[in-house]
């Protein structure tokens, strides 16, 4: 459940249970590792001001937008929902099912495909 708090002025969870990410590359976490294409953040620069200062698959030097909403709402970084470690408790968390390069028409991000 969410509300508007005149205190704090921002957006609130309330219970949070689950976080679930869709989206392309301003909010994948890592997705496109796992994909057979061109479109990958696995290599510096990506991850310099990351927590572990490595690439994590990002399209960004550090925290993106839900690990930030994730860190406001008490709970810990969705994982991407292709990473093998996306099980049991973790998954009760949520998931981050957002892809560089994905849009609504079947030819977006063709160029990407390897």
């Amino acid at each position: 459940m969410m509300f508007f708090s005149t205190n704090t002025n921002y957006l609130r969870a309330e219970a949070a249970r689950a976080f679930f990410v869709f989206g392309d590359s301003l909010v994948d976490s890592g997705n496109n590792n796992y994909l057979a294409t061109t479109a990958r953040a696995d290599s510096p620069p990506y991850g310099i001001d990351y927590p572990t200062h490595r690439p994590t698959g990002r399209f960004s030097n550090g925290l993106n937008l839900p690990d930030i909403i994730s860190e406001e709402i008490g709970s810990e970084s969705t994982l991407p929902y292709l990473n093998p470690e996306l099980t049991g408790e973790k998954l009760l968390v949520g998931a981050n099912f957002a892809s560089a390069g994905i849009g609504v028409l079947n030819d977006t991000g063709v160029q990407f495909r390897s």
